[in-house]
């Protein structure tokens, strides 16, 4: 069984509700997902999981929050190469430079990037939240 980490920011609850949809996808796939916001995962807890989901919305010019996730995405860099990843989050504005930059950072890092970012408009409506439940369901079998 893959035992996966979903790890996110959200300031208005958006990307939480993405992440939730994912998890629910993950274990219908028969994974073990263990959702975290993002202060409540350490860099050395990496090597613990088969694959990671990421989700962070896009904050000011299209940047990944820059208080606690984008530290947090610096000191786990060095540690994706040959991991499995998908990216999720939410904007309100915009369209999507922030999660193609993302994207492109994390195959620049080794990473095996599943997708290219999963993106909602402001909150998921119930076809962005089955599509999170297929990201998360597509993404276990992938690594299984």
């Amino acid at each position: 069984m893959a035992k996966t980490a979903i790890i996110y920011w959200s300031g208005t609850g958006n990307t939480r509700d993405m992440a939730k949809a994912i998890q629910r996808g993950t274990r219908k796939a028969g994974a073990e997902a263990q959702l975290f916001e993002v202060e409540q995962f350490g860099a050395d807890e990496i090597a613990n999981y088969d694959g990671f989901f990421f989700g962070c919305p896009a904050m000011g010019d299209e940047v990944l929050e820059e208080g606690t996730f984008e530290p947090f995405f610096a000191s786990i860099e060095s540690k994706l190469s040959g991991v499995p990843v998908a990216l999720f989050g939410s904007y309100g504005w915009g369209g999507g430079a922030w999660m193609e930059a993302w994207a492109e950072r994390t195959k620049a890092d080794g990473a095996k990037l599943f997708n290219d970012g999963l993106i909602v408009e402001n909150g998921p409506t119930d076809e962005d939240t089955k599509k999170c439940e297929e990201l998360g369901e597509a993404f276990v079998k992938s690594i299984a």
